[in-house]
């Protein structure tokens, strides 16, 4: 007979040639369990999803209320369902006044596509500018305003109108023009490895937008719901998009996408045609019932306050250590240089042995990430830190 890995290698399809293969049997909090009963610090989030912790309570409650009542009913935009009114209603009520229109999707990748159409809709342009070293997702639309040649090379050509220009360099800000629908961007770029913006230069590309009459999209997926110190970048840095991109903690571990604009601006969805964009799945009420529930928790456990004092842990630490060469963060979300790939792919082992879960970033191969849950305690980052110190030491 098989095992469960055997069957996962043979019947689950691969991303790559040597996944991780660990097998977990539950979660809690900052914490996996393996199937051998042994515990791992989720140092990742599941890569920036577990904001509140893995299977909070007051989550878990809030999805087992919903799935009593019932699940799905009907594609999106036809029912008025309860929980994601509400959710709509919570989350803008949280935002600007500009940001007042929500469109449920299922994953940042669909919420990608979704921008990315709204904004040649409105504008009635073609041309959209994203970031080198961006990560919108994998979609055939989120893969064209990536930011790296290597994962697209293959799968080309991909949509027309794309240019990329330089993160933080000024003067390619006037490569964005009154062709231009929109320029998409990561306030605070994730899988480059950290890159937060120099001072002014949101303030700047704020500006060009609005003279070009270009949307601002921010793709704030990674960045959501207090991982940078503030419930939303865009906060932290006091420039407003046009349309917000937001997904992964938002669903509290449920799948949930959304992107988020100005009635004004998302009306042109519904007409000419009608049903410009359509989901299945998008805003399912258990989606929204347990985002509901992890929003309601990191503001009432006030989570997105300690985001600093936490990442000061890591940052105070590790940085004494003679194989960490640099860190770049940006609240809890941090980068960890140790100045090789080969470095990387040791230490990942080592740390996993020792029971921390790391992961690497698609365009910096010579950094580590540390995102752990919000949720975590002072206690928890200083004996996780002290593993990643032991695993250090080991490479």
């Amino acid at each position: 007979m098989l095992s469960l890995r055997q069957l996962f290698l043979k019947h689950v399809a691969q991303t790559s040639e040597s996944p991780l293969s660990l097998e977990i049997e539950r979660a809690e909090g900052v914490y996996l369990f393996g199937s051998d009963g042994k515990r791992y610090f989720d140092l990742i989030s599941g890569v920036s999803v577990s904001n509140v912790g893995h299977c909070h309570p007051r989550v878990v409650e809030a999805v087992n209320i919903q799935t009593s009542k019932y699940m799905h009913l009907m594609v999106y935009g036809e029912y008025i369902q309860y929980p994601q009114v509400r959710f709509a209603q919570r989350l803008t009520s949280i935002l600007p006044e500009a940001l007042n229109n929500v469109y449920f999707v299922n994953s940042g990748s669909e919420a990608v596509e979704g921008a990315l159409k709204l904004a040649k809709r409105y504008t009635g342009r073609s041309e959209i500018i994203s970031f080198v070293n961006a990560y919108h997702g994998s979609t055939h639309g989120a893969l064209s305003v990536m930011g790296n040649e290597e994962p697209k090379r293959a799968f080309r050509p991909l949509l027309p109108g794309i240019k990329q220009i330089q993160f933080n360099f000024l003067p390619d800000l006037d490569l964005i023009t009154k062709k231009t629908a929109c320029v998409i961007v990561e306030p605070v770029q994730g899988e480059a490895g950290i890159i937060s913006p120099i001072d002014g230069f949101l303030d700047k590309l704020r500006k060009k937008c609005n003279d070009t009459g270009s949307l601002l999209i921010f793709d704030e997926i990674q960045t959501g719901f207090g991982r940078t110190g503030k419930m939303f970048a865009f906060n932290k840095y006091g420039v407003i998009p046009d349309i917000l991109l937001l997904a992964k903690a938002m669903g509290g571990g449920m799948p949930l996408g959304t992107f988020i604009s100005s009635k004004t601006i998302m009306d042109s969805l519904s007409t000419n045609p009608p049903l410009g964009h359509i989901t299945t799945f998008g805003g399912h009420p258990v989606s929204c019932a347990s985002a509901i529930a992890a929003l309601d928790v990191l503001i009432d456990e006030r989570l997105i306050e300690g985001v600093d004092e936490k990442a000061k842990i890591f940052y105070d630490k590790l940085s004494k250590h003679p194989n960490v060469k640099e860190i770049r963060s940006d609240g809890l979300f941090m980068a960890i240089e140790v100045g090789s790939f080969e470095k990387i792919l040791k230490l990942i082992k080592v740390a996993l042995n020792n029971g921390v879960v790391l992961d690497w970033f698609l365009f910096c191969n010579t950094a580590f990430r540390v995102a752990p849950p919000l949720s975590i305690t002072i206690k928890e980052c200083h004996d996780a830190a002290d593993l990643l110190l032991k695993s250090l030491d080991e490479i």
